[in-house]
């Protein structure tokens, strides 16, 4: 059992920066995701799930691949880990030198990459989304989308790799904010601009374009406040350089798995009905509102915090981080799953069911999310799980087991795609997310690193517990889909929110009755062996 530490030790004083960086991030994202909602219902007003909704999603799917794959996804998982190390051991020059070539080969790298993606737009489109080769003049506008919004690939890397930077020197609210001003870009272009165009959804596309270029630019400033501005330099060979490519190789593949599951989704989507890239879509973006603003904001200022302690070799420390954020993730994540799949028919009608987004989108919306409502107890799960390996700039692992699961979603697909359509993508996720987040935690022990600590199967029958009187009382007063459907918006908001506080408040004295409480645990980390 670990020795429990003072008041004033340097623990509680790590412990309570690390609640207060997640509190920040939590809170600006929350910000964001409720304009991304605001931004998703306009657009649903507007084009609803037709062709030319599901020709922006592809479009704007392809960029957002490669941002996953490269910003957020190897880059950042080899480029944190070894900045912060940097930061314990080299001088404020040594590391400025070290951000100068690194982003600028990462520069170079995108602008080639963004170049090849204009010239042979047609050809991604074919390989993504070979269902739209049966309607050429969706094919087509869709090309002509992704000609646009490709180059936000460029201007969201190098704002991903600023924030990491920001990140490293306890700056989030800043990167955390960015995503703010694509949502109002698109809602501006969406509400202003599109209605005046031949093809309105062109606005969509120059609206992600322009979102990319604002979200870089707040980033500079920021920068410049903490002397971390880096002036892009190219050197061949550059060793700091290729430390950070090193690690890439490995962590790009293990990135890649993830993103190649969500790209075959959408080829798959593209095979059948239309509107089957728009029913996910509205869908998965439910699911990323609680997964954004808990499950990633933590796992942003996991990650280095996870780096120092291991560059410190304080391995005790290592193992409390990782059980108190996957105590934390957990506590949401499973009301909020289930509070999704109760939900889903009045969310989705509350926040899309208007203009040409009909009854009909929202069953089948509603079916997909069900599908995918599971899947946020293990994505939540996973982003604390993953940052355990790639702190300790082990890449092989999670790739390993990345993999795994890639195929494992690619088998449930092909079984599940037969009965159950678009719903069967979204459960196959569900399920391969699972199997990825067992076996993370297993290789976590295996190489001596314990993830959670003594107590925890008593705290998740708690939080069980707390999440079945919750989802009783969601299912005992929640009107009838019907009537959902046929009531006024401002009868549905009130509903929906009078719902989700009383489904909350339910939960939460229901969880302290059981014995946990949530302050105490925002408070503090809880320690290994507790």
């Amino acid at each position: 059992m670990a020795e429990a530490r003072g008041p004033g030790s340097g623990n509680q004083s790590g412990e309570t920066h690390l609640v207060r960086s997640a509190g920040i991030v939590s809170g600006v994202t929350l910000l964001s995701r409720v304009l991304g909602f605001l931004r998703d219902m306009v657009i649903a007003r507007f084009f609803g799930a037709g062709v030319g909704a599901d020709a922006f999603f592809v479009a704007f799917r392809i960029p957002n691949f490669f941002r996953r794959l490269f910003a957020e996804g190897a880059f950042s998982q080899a480029f944190v880990p070894i900045l912060s190390e940097l930061k314990e051991t080299r001088s404020d020059s040594e590391v400025r030198s070290f951000l100068d070539y690194v982003i600028g080969a990462l520069g170079i790298a995108l602008l080639v990459m963004t170049l090849i993606a204009v010239v042979t737009a047609p050809l991604l489109i074919w390989l993504v989304a070979p269902g739209f080769a049966s309607d050429p003049d969706k094919q087509l506008m869709t090309g002509q989308l992704l000609r646009i919004t490709f180059p936000y690939l460029l201007f969201i890397s190098l704002t991903a790799a600023a924030g990491g930077i920001l990140n490293s020197y306890g700056r989030f609210a800043g990167p955390a904010f960015a995503p703010v001003l694509l949502n109002l870009s698109l809602i501006v272009a969406t509400i202003w601009i599109a209605p005046g165009l031949e093809q309105p959804v062109f606005a969509l596309a120059w609206a992600v374009f322009v979102g990319g270029i604002l979200q870089l630019a707040l980033q500079l400033p920021l920068l410049a406040q903490i002397r971390m501005l880096p002036r892009p330099r190219f050197r061949r060979r550059d060793p700091g350089v290729q430390r950070v490519v090193k690690l890439m190789i490995p962590a790009l593949f293990g990135a890649s798995v993830s993103q190649v599951n969500l790209l075959f989704d959408t080829v798959l989507a593209s095979l059948l009905a239309t509107g089957s890239v728009s029913w996910l879509y509205y869908s998965d973006r439910l699911l990323e509102f609680p997964l954004g603003v808990f499950g990633i904001a933590l796992a942003t200022v996991v990650l280095p915090a996870l780096s120092r302690e291991h560059a410190r070799g304080d391995g005790q420390q290592f193992s409390a981080t990782l059980d108190w954020a996957l105590r934390l993730v957990l506590t949401v994540a499973f009301p909020a799953a289930v509070g999704l799949a109760i939900l889903a028919a009045p969310m989705l009608t509350t926040l899309f069911h208007y203009g040409a987004f009909s009854a009909s989108d929202v069953a089948q919306a509603t079916r997909s999310l069900w599908g995918y409502a599971p899947a946020l107890i293990a994505v939540m799960a996973v982003k604390v799980l993953a940052p355990g390996f790639y702190s300790r700039q082990d890449m092989k692992t999670p790739v390993r087991i990345a993999v795994i699961a890639m195929l494992s979603n690619m088998v449930f697909n092909l079984i599940l795609i037969m009965p159950l359509a678009h719903a069967g993508l979204a459960l196959a996720t569900s399920l391969s997310a699972f199997i990825q987040a067992v076996l993370l935690a297993r290789a976590l022990r295996r190489v001596g690193i314990s993830p959670v600590a003594q107590g925890f199967t008593l705290f998740i029958g708690r939080v069980l517990f707390a999440t079945t009187a919750m989802a009783l009382g969601l299912l005992y007063f929640a009107p009838a889909v019907t009537e959902w459907l046929q009531a006024s918006a401002l009868w549905r908001a009130t509903w929906l929110a009078a719902l989700v506080a009383g489904g909350a408040l339910v939960y939460l004295v229901t969880l302290r009755l059981a014995g946990v409480s949530l302050l105490e645990l925002l408070r503090r980390r809880a320690e290994v062996g507790e």
